[in-house]
Order: structure tokens, then sequence, then C-alpha cells
């Protein structure tokens, strides 16, 4: 018996019986031989964060655009922040603890440059549309190592694929857009869970809102400072689900009303906020040229690094290339072609 088979069998032994065991993941879309070492999602795990998209995350916007500030999370340090958010509830309820982290690392890969506005831009430019989800998806099937795609195991991409919940309610009943692991189910609720508490923490720091600005019957269900927040939530989500014997993942009714009043809050006073706004208009503006510009000019698109796969038309290809850009390369691009330059002699 090897290590992997080894990891195998304490799986089975000492997680849930609800839990997604990796011996019986139902593989990749390409056969690939076993790690001796590491299970099939704890190898997933390692190919997202080895992953060039990975580490772009640490330039691309959370909430304001290239925050100057040392303390402003980044897309990257979201995702780290839902990864042990979710890690937490999972080791507490017995779920499979390697397939969460794997789908936490890689649920926002397929984000765009400056936050929501970047794919608000390329989904009204592209035809068909554009939604981060499904980027995320074409990041670890195709994108990544140069159209040769992660090749990960089917729990980890149907976490991937589902961990979007856009306004809509937080506990969906519709199999179809519910992850079909309670793992999966796991991140979509620690993405919002870490997302509200965050985001209130940095418009904050930001002069956005002040702490006494949250309405009472929010804060006196999900609590005021960062640390409770987390912690509230958590401890909800836990004793509701272990209340069912975990056959499903659970919030009470008063916290998932709080949590959700919350987030509107969050958009009507820091997402949709004129000072915060106003910079995104700036973004949006100079997405779109770039899109038209590489549209309309291939050899300078492939000139700045955009690739073509086969069998994509050319929106695709910019739309991937765009969707990939961390804020600061975006900017750059924008300064070399659509700025004057001053003028060197040769």
């Amino acid at each position: 018996m090897n290590i992997r088979e080894s990891l195998e069998q304490i799986e089975i032994q000492s997680l849930s019986p609800q839990a997604c065991f990796s011996s019986m993941s139902q593989g990749r879309k390409k056969p690939s031989e076993l790690c001796t070492i590491r299970t099939v999602f704890q190898h997933d795990r390692d190919r997202i964060l080895h992953s060039k998209a990975f580490r772009r995350l640490k330039d691309k916007t959370q909430v304001f655009l290239s925050p100057e500030g040392d303390h402003y999370r980044t897309r990257l340090t979201h995702t780290l922040e839902v990864s042990q958010v979710a890690r937490t509830i999972s080791r507490a309820l017995h779920l499979n603890e390697d397939l969460t982290e794997a789908i936490s690392l890689g649920h926002d890969l397929g984000h765009t440059p400056f936050g929501h506005v970047g794919e608000r831009v390329l989904n009204e430019l592209l035809p068909g549309g554009f939604h981060h989800v499904l980027q995320s998806l074409r990041v670890v099937d195709i994108l990544e190592k140069d159209g040769k795609g992660l090749n990960l195991t089917y729990e980890v991409r149907d976490g991937v694929l589902k961990h979007s919940k856009g306004k809509g309610g937080l506990l969906t009943p519709d199999k179809q857009s519910c992850a079909q692991t309670l793992e999966g189910q796991v991140v979509r609720l620690a993405d919002i869970i870490a997302y509200v508490s965050h985001d209130l923490d940095d418009a904050i720091r930001g002069n956005v809102i002040s702490l006494n600005e949250i309405p009472k019957d929010i804060s006196t269900v999900v609590g005021l400072r960062h640390s409770c927040r987390i912690d509230r939530m958590v401890h909800d989500l836990i004793g509701e689900t272990i209340a069912v014997d975990c056959c499903q993942i659970r919030l009470s009714a008063e916290m998932d009303e709080a949590i959700r009043a919350l987030r509107s809050w969050l958009f009507e006073h820091v997402y949709l906020a004129e000072s915060v706004q106003v910079e995104f208009n700036k973004a949006a503006h100079l997405l779109k040229e770039l899109f038209l510009l590489f549209c309309n000019n291939e050899d300078i698109f492939l000139q700045c690094g955009g690739q073509r796969l086969a069998g994509d038309n050319l929106e695709i290809s910019v739309a991937d290339f765009i969707a990939g850009m961390t804020d600061r390369f975006a900017l750059s691009l924008y300064r070399e072609h659509f700025l004057p330059q001053p003028w060197k002699r040769i």
C-alpha cells in the first residue's frame, strides 16, 4: 500500500459518510496516472496553486481598484480567506478538507481585472456574454498550460462551476445550480461569509462607510467586528448543518436573512457608492478600448501577449486575454496604446 492509498483509507475511516472520498472520485476528463503520495483532490489543489492564473490573483481588484494601502484585500487574499473559512467548516463537519481547499483556491480564477466591472464590460461586448464562473472553468479546463488545461477532477470542477450566488438566495433548492458535493456547497457559503465581512472591513478602512452606519438589525445578528462576524456565521452554519445530520449545508433563517440583508446593504452603500464607482467607470472605459483595439488589430493583440487557440474566434481570444490580466497590466497596456509616450532618441 502506497502513501496515497493509506490516505484514502484514513478518509474512509475518519470522515463523515456524507463526505466525498477521494478514492471514489468520478475522475478526470483525460485519464492520468495516480500520484503515489497525494490523493486526487490534493493533486488538484497543487495544480491550481501552481497555475499562472492563481498567481495573477494577487494583482486583481477585490473592492477597491489597485489599492495603494498595504491592508486592503485583493482577489488573492479573498481566495485565501474563503479557503480558511471553508476548511474550518469542513473539518468541523468531518468533510473532505482537501476537496474543499481545491475548490476554494480555484473558484475565482476566471475573475477579470478591476473586479465585477471587468466582468460587466466583457459581458456587454462579447457575443454570448461573459461570466466569471464559466471563465474559471474555462481557465482550468482549457486556458492553463497553453491550451492543455489542468485536467481537474469532476468534483472540483463542479464546485468551481456552482460556487456563485449572484444576487440570488444563499441556499438554493435547485439541484442544477447546487454543487453535488457537500464540500462544494460549503465553498459556496464560505465565499459569501468571507466577502461580506472583509468587504465591510475594507470599506470602513477606506472611509467609504463608518461602523455605526451598519443597520442595527444586521449587526445584532452578525456582529460588528470582523472576527466576530466570521465566528458567528461559521458557528451558525456548523450548528444548523449538524442539526440535520449533515445531510445538507444549512444556515438558520435568522442568519440567512441577515447575511442577505448585509449583502444588499453593501451593494447600495459600498459597491455602488459614488466614491468607489468613479474610478471603476474609468476602468470600464479602459477595458472597452483595449477590447476594441485587439479585436480590430490581431497583430497588436499577438504582440501584447495574446494567444489564439484552435477553434476560437478572435473575440473569444481577446476576452480570454483581458479576463486574465491583472489591474496593473491592463493599465500598462492602456498607457502604451492610448496615451502619448515621451519621445526617445533612437
